[in-house]
């Protein structure tokens, strides 16, 4: 065989491009699930493609590319056998091989994102192995192996259903297996909101899997040494990006009209959705068709996220079952709409009938029934023996710490919610510079004199929007009152905060960032800091804030023993 240059660098760049949406997934689903899990996802997405890479390896790859049957490629361990007769033109069999195994690695990442938050780490390992080993290349000969559904003109070019819904219908059945995250739903069945912690991962790990996808679907093409070859690819590369654009303007406007908002996260699955639609049709339709895929399916994931997490009852925390398996079933059906291509099959729209049509729906449905059965069987099997899911307190304090160790995935920032009154780390325990009592900084013990205004401490506390502290400070130094504590909280008053919608569901109670200051006054009468932080804090609209006031029975000075008005006092007041 005479090699190729042009075609092994371009299978080689697929590889790359794809294996690079490992990236792009995990970044993604920590940017939709909370800091204390971002750890665990990032592991779990590793470990998807480290163990699919080696057990495809061992045994995937020959069950199937294997030509035994039309059902079962066959077994041929390490992939040693002859695989010449499906070999790319020009291209050698490792650079075929690596091709194929980060396409399997894809498959298997998917399901990470819908099981979040509350699988057990060897449980899912165990998980990942089968998809890798049994589960995806069984169906994966059947459309791309030379099986009975390729046999019969099923047409899925770069996987949508090979691939996505695969690995969507997977990610059903274990998040309908494990069971909601605690909290999700109320005691009516009400869906609850559990916000990702950081919109802008997820918003980044779409930019990666949107710059990939050139590469998963183009690349696909295996080739760029004949006219043909070039003109495909070119079309392949404007149908990709044709889908995922007018998918993420569908979604923007939908949500827009739906929820009187549009909606950040539910765009940005829109946008995945008409990459992972374009999948299975991008060589065989027009510009028009991909346009009016992403339209159809920016609509479709919607009413699909909608619908799992309402009605079924079934929480997905990235939308992965929306995303990958419906939208994934959804582009491949329309493949026998639009298609416009002889050698693929004229779709209903181009004068080709129902036919290519049907012959679409038999391979989802195929593809679906099988992995629904197996992954039913495998989770149930993992959920009997070793167990599926963390304990409730495990999930609770966050798979991070309980699952691998670590305290956070983010180390040197303190994540209020994840812990930030640790009590098991305390420096001042820790200090080597402490001195005696009769050694400390000498000072002038004041004491309240006779006759002397003082009407005893008061603690004032004031909390407001985060925009109003430093006017704040600077009308209380110039009223005399320098010592305050200021503290970052979220809260909200009689309103419960800003309406707001997440993926279309109202949040019930919406904390909002806002500080508290804490003034304790003695000499300064509370009569003016309170009129002094009104006039400030006043704007006339919601939000501007509380004052509470206090009676203060003691304060104690720790370095000196100063108690109550003398605790009080600067050294300027000695």
């Amino acid at each position: 065989m005479e090699f190729s240059a042009v075609n092994t660098i371009w299978v080689l760049l697929g590889a790359v491009l794809v294996f690079l949406m490992q990236a792009g997934f995990a970044i993604l689903e920590a940017g939709l699930t909370r800091a204390k899990n971002a750890g665990n996802i990032v592991m779990k997405n590793m470990m998807d493609f480290c163990i699919g890479a080696v057990i495809f390896w061992i045994v995937g790859f020959g069950i199937m590319f294997g030509s035994a049957t039309g059902i079962f490629g066959g077994i041929d361990f390490f992939a040693k056998g002859n695989y010449s007769d499906i070999l790319p033109s020009g291209v050698p069999f490792s650079a075929y091989f690596i091709f194929q195994t980060v396409f399997c690695g894809t498959a298997a990442t998917i399901v990470s994102g819908a099981m979040a938050e509350r699988t057990k780490f060897s449980a899912y390992c165990i998980y990942s192995l089968l998809i890798s080993m049994i589960v995806y290349p069984v169906s994966g000969h059947w459309i791309w192996g030379g099986g009975w559904l390729a046999q019969l003109g099923f047409h899925d070019f770069a996987g949508s259903t090979a691939v996505h819904v695969c690995g969507g219908c997977a990610a059903l059945i274990g998040a309908k297996t494990l069971g909601p995250r605690i909290g999700k739903y109320d005691k009516n069945g009400n869906s609850r909101v559990i916000q990702g912690h950081n919109l802008i991962f997820a918003a980044l790990g779409i930019f990666v899997l949107w710059f990939c996808w050139f590469g998963f679907n183009g690349c696909s093409t295996v080739g760029m040494d004949t006219d043909e070859l070039i003109k495909s690819a070119a079309n392949i590369f404007v149908n990709t990006n044709l889908s995922a654009a007018v998918a993420g303007c569908t979604t923007m406007l939908f949500t827009w009209f739906r929820y009187e908002k549009p909606d950040v996260s539910m765009t940005l699955n829109g946008v995945l959705a008409g990459l992972v639609a374009i999948t299975a049709g991008c060589d065989a339709v027009t510009p028009v068709g991909a346009a009016l895929t992403g339209m159809i399916v920016g609509i479709t994931v919607v009413f699909a996220i909608e619908f799992i997490d309402k009605k079924c009852k079934i929480d997905d925390p990235v939308g992965a079952v929306g995303v990958h398996m419906v939208c994934g079933s959804v582009g491949t059906l329309l493949v026998g709409l639009f298609s416009n291509s002889e050698s693929v099959g004229k779709g209903l729209f181009y004068g080709g009938g129902l036919h290519q049509f049907l012959i679409q729906l038999l391979g989802v449905v195929s593809v679906m029934a099988w992995v629904g059965v197996v992954m039913t069987v495998v989770f149930n099997v993992i959920k009997a023996t070793i167990g599926l899911r963390v304990s409730a307190k495990e999930e609770v304090e966050g798979l991070d710490v309980t699952e691998h160790g670590m305290a956070s995935a983010y180390g040197g920032f303190v994540l209020q919610s994840d812990g930030m009154f640790n009590t098991d780390y305390a420096e001042d325990e820790k200090s080597d510079d402490k001195v005696p009592v009769e050694q400390a900084v000498p000072v002038k013990v004041r004491k309240v004199q006779p006759g002397e205004d003082y009407k005893g401490l008061t603690k004032i506390e004031i909390i407001t929007k985060q925009s109003k502290f430093e006017a704040l400070k600077e009308a209380m130094n110039d009223i005399g009152v320098t010592g305050m504590t200021v503290t970052q909280v979220l809260g909200c008053g009689m309103q419960k905060g800003v309406t707001e919608y997440y993926r279309g569901i109202p949040v019930e109670m919406q904390l909002l960032p806002k500080i508290k200051i804490e003034i304790v006054v003695a000499k300064i009468p509370v009569d003016l800091t309170v009129n002094t932080a009104k006039k400030v804090l006043y704007t006339g609209h919601i939000g501007d804030g509380k004052i509470f006031v206090s009676e203060i029975e003691n304060a104690i000075k720790v370095r000196t023993g100063e108690e109550g008005y003398a605790a009080m006092q600067g050294v300027d007041d000695v």
